[in-house]
């Protein structure tokens, strides 16, 4: 134990020199100030996420649209941050009855707000003003995936009105079942990162906008035959998930809100990592087969619906169990991608397969593979079916599966439906065949692409 806080005080020395001076610094002190950075860290690798999902849309839509699709992701964690800091903090984590908080609204970032307000996250000595930027990425996150299913065709002012009410009316409120002492909590639903609470959410919400959307002119024929509307950039969807890769070390691991003890954040960062490895090889396996050719596109899918599965199981089951889910949710993400594309719904970055169809899957086999010794460890839920525990821990899961779905559903349909109903959702046909880029912006992403490509410039 004393090796431990020699090599803690070491690290925390070379971060903050004055440290290295505090004489009277105690081992509670100390264990406090090295959760506060490596949550911090957490937090700064999620808001990073930002930058793939930027990479990944834009590479993974047209280049008329490429400066649009990733402007946006600027733009609406903007809103997503003063919305989360107003109001939706305090709905999903304040104080207050089974279904939403009731209190610390308007985030003052003072311990006095954080001991009357914010109990259910008291188990973690964290500064409450970094417990805030941690759950403010994870909602962030969850927006931008709804996003995918408005890209290429959505409105402007739309990003901003729903961006606010996700915000404050959807998200907080199914982090509050599950994360913040709701009826979810009670029951000891296993979400440990947030396959349901952010992915399944922010998918839901992506599916229901391409529905209402429609689908991109040229999509489709006239006797329903697909065409294939390929991204721009596959090198860019690659950066893209490459980081994304990189901060699911912070979504997941970092969820712990510690570094100290038995290091189990390392263990979290093992079964995500592997959950991923697995993904992308069973992806790419399983298009070669399909299409005859390695499909990349494919491949970055598998990636990321193996890391929304594991996010939130990575704390409960072993590491052979994680290459089991992520393998499966490569596989199952690309088949209903091919069934949702041919069934008319056009969602162009495959939203709801990647986080919602993944995220479902992730969230059920906890209810399978959580061993009895990390269910105590993390303490809630219990064992999986595959480990005696019965059918009990897999109702749990799929009861808060089908809550959540169905609530951000019907709230999704509402809020978007009265979008439609008065300001409109989706740009002019005109617009649409110029691209967002020029039509929302005024110039374009590649301009100088895009003029020899036979395309106006505003100036000409």
């Amino acid at each position: 134990m004393v090796k431990k806080f020699l090599f803690a005080f070491g690290v925390l020395a070379l971060l903050f020199p004055t440290l290295a001076f505090a004489d009277d610094a105690t081992p509670s002190q100390l264990t406090g100030a090295i959760d506060a950075v490596w949550v911090m860290l957490a937090a700064i690798l999620v808001i990073f996420m930002q930058a793939g999902f930027a990479l990944l849309e834009a590479g993974s839509t047209r280049m008329k649209n490429a400066g649009h699709v990733a402007g946006k992701t600027i733009l609406t964690f903007g809103i997503c941050a003063i919305a989360f800091w107003a109001v939706g903090f305090g709905f999903a984590f304040g104080d207050g009855n089974s279904f939403f908080g009731t209190t610390g609204f308007f985030v003052s970032g003072l311990e006095e707000q954080a001991k009357s307000a914010f109990s259910a996250l008291s188990f973690s000595d964290v500064p409450i003003g970094i417990k805030f930027l941690f759950q403010l990425a994870f909602a962030g996150v969850s927006l931008a995936i709804a996003w995918g299913g408005f890209a290429e065709r959505a409105k402007l002012p739309v990003y901003f009105i729903f961006g606010i009410l996700f915000t404050v009316v959807i998200y907080p409120i199914v982090a509050h079942w599950v994360w913040g002492g709701g009826w979810l909590a009670e029951l000891k639903m296993q979400d440990f990162a947030g396959s349901t609470v952010v992915h399944l959410q922010g998918a839901t919400a992506a599916l229901v906008a391409t529905i209402l959307l429609k689908p991109r002119i040229g999509k489709y024929n006239k006797d329903k035959t697909v065409n294939l509307i390929p991204g721009h950039n596959q090198v860019l969807s690659v950066l893209g998930v490459i980081i994304l890769w990189i901060g699911w070390f912070g979504f997941n691991p970092g969820s712990t809100l510690s570094a100290m003890g038995d290091g189990f954040f390392g263990y979290i960062a093992l079964t995500t990592n592997m959950a991923a490895a697995a993904g992308a090889v069973a992806a790419l396996v399983v298009s070669w087969m399909y299409f005859g050719k390695a499909d990349i596109p494919s491949m970055l899918n598998g990636v990321l619906a193996a890391l929304v599965a594991i996010t939130a199981s990575c704390a409960f089951v072993d590491t052979w169990a994680a290459i089991v889910i992520g393998a499966v949710a490569g596989i199952v993400t690309f088949f209903t991608a091919q069934w949702f594309e041919k069934a008319g719904i056009d969602d162009p970055v495959y939203a709801f397969s990647v986080h919602g169809i993944a995220g479902i899957w992730g969230t059920l086999s906890t209810g399978l593979f959580a061993t009895p010794e990390l269910a105590e460890k993390v303490g809630v839920g219990q064992a999986g079916l595959f480990y005696g525990g019965g059918w009990h821990q897999l109702g749990v899961q799929a009861l808060g599966v089908f809550g959540a779905l169905a609530f951000v559903l019907v709230l999704s349909f509402i809020i978007l439906g009265a979008l439609k109903a008065t300001i409109g959702l989706r740009v002019t046909e005109e617009e649409e065949i110029i691209g967002l880029d020029l039509s929302e912006h005024g110039s374009y992403g590649y301009p100088e692409q895009m003029k020899k490509a036979g395309q106006n410039s505003v100036s000409l």
